[in-house]
């Protein structure tokens, strides 16, 4: 209901006669790791180009590559992610930007809206920003950061998803985001509410079975790793992130079978490809 009233202030604002029209962008923030071709690597083009056809001008859309093998507050991580987007805003003329960011980029981004002193470049990208469309965000951490930083057996099995042990996995810790949820960052229960909107899309379940149709979309090896680390998992979660991880902070917008198609479940690599009509859902709400 909350957002439904918020995009209709938006839309009786960007009607208002005499006032300027919105220039709206939308930036693609990835997850843990150090990216340099995000597009590509992370997200994928489809993915992407399908999204930005909900913009009036489909050039205005930004990818961003960054380090988040580090600490959310590093210099490498929310430092590189506030000089791209103040970059984008303000190359662009962007007054109406939405986010979309996936897992650990949640986190990132919530570190710029909950300390708009810590940067001079971030009251600028709070200010322009319309909302965050949070996709299976770690806002709570994840036990499988835990199982990573003992160095178990999941050091191996989740290399290719997690990384291995870098700062930014320690932090995903669930005792340590507890720390950070009650001491740095702002949206969670109890806390200071965000300055704009963080809406979580949370993913449920995974499917892997061979005969499935729906575990092969984004690749079946990687919903068959997922199906396996769920085992430590809670009974509701996407295979890397319980489901209360992904709601902890902000609000939910959606849990993937309630607007996915044939009410699909989306596990944590399908919530970043265009599986099951997320990304039209995503480009309709631009």
């Amino acid at each position: 209901m909350f957002r439904s009233v918020s995009a209709l202030l938006l839309c009786v604002c960007l009607l208002s006669p005499g006032l300027v029209h919105a220039v709206t962008g939308v930036a693609f923030v990835h997850g843990t790791g150090r990216q340099t071709n995000a597009l590509d690597d992370y997200w994928t083009q489809d993915f992407v180009n399908s999204v930005r056809q909900g913009l009036p001008d489909t050039a205005n859309y930004l990818v961003v590559n960054c380090d988040f093998e580090q600490y959310m507050w590093d210099s490498r991580a929310a430092g590189c992610l506030a000089t791209q987007l103040h970059g984008f805003i303000t190359g662009r003329g962007i007054t109406d930007l939405v986010v979309i960011t996936h897992s650990n980029g949640g986190n990132v981004m919530r570190w710029i809206l909950s300390n708009p002193t810590y940067d001079s470049r971030y009251p600028t990208i709070i200010q322009r920003t319309r909302w965050v469309n949070a996709l299976a965000p770690s806002s709570a951490g994840t036990p499988l950061a835990d199982a990573v930083i003992a160095g178990n057996m999941f050091e191996n099995a989740l290399g290719w998803l997690l990384g291995y042990q870098n700062d930014a996995v320690r932090m995903q810790q669930v005792s340590w985001m507890a720390y950070y949820n009650q001491n740095n960052l702002a949206g969670t229960s109890g806390r200071p509410a965000l300055p704009k909107g963080f809406w979580n899309v949370v993913g449920s379940d995974v499917s892997s079975g061979v005969f499935s149709g729906n575990a092969y979309c984004g690749g079946y090896a990687q919903s068959v790793g997922l199906e396996f680390t769920q085992n430590w998992l809670a009974g509701c979660s996407d295979g890397f992130l319980n489901c209360t991880s992904q709601n902890a902070a902000g609000q939910l917008w959606f849990y993937d079978y309630q607007r996915s198609s044939s009410g699909y479940v989306l596990n944590h690599n399908q919530s970043r490809r265009p599986c099951f009509g997320l990304d039209t859902i995503l480009r309709n709400d631009l």
